[in-house]
């Protein structure tokens, strides 16, 4: 049995953003705005001392995963760390905004 916190990715669409929280509080969130078929990422931090577990990783994922769920948006990443991510992982492609 591991004795690390799990992180938590949620989606708070009242803050317009996907919180990473580690045992309830908020350690990383990844931003963006909505507007007609588009979904914007703008920002994505991670607190200096959760950095190097993949947590930004995980919010991009969460983020993206849901964008293609929902289906009726593409993505504009703004945002270097999503930008990056979406490079690193071809099968996200198809989600940016031609």
């Amino acid at each position: 049995m591991s004795t690390e916190s799990e992180v938590t990715v949620v989606h708070r669409p009242d803050l317009h953003r996907w919180e990473a929280l580690l045992d309830g509080q908020v350690v990383g969130h990844a931003d963006y705005q909505l507007s007609d078929g588009l979904a914007t990422f703008t920002h994505t931090v991670v607190e200096p001392a959760q950095e190097g577990r993949g947590i930004a990783s995980r919010l991009a994922r969460s983020a993206l995963d849901q964008v293609r769920q929902e289906g009726s948006r593409k993505v504009r990443p703004e945002c270097s760390y999503i930008a990056g991510w979406i490079d690193h992982h071809p099968d996200y492609r198809d989600l940016l905004e031609h």
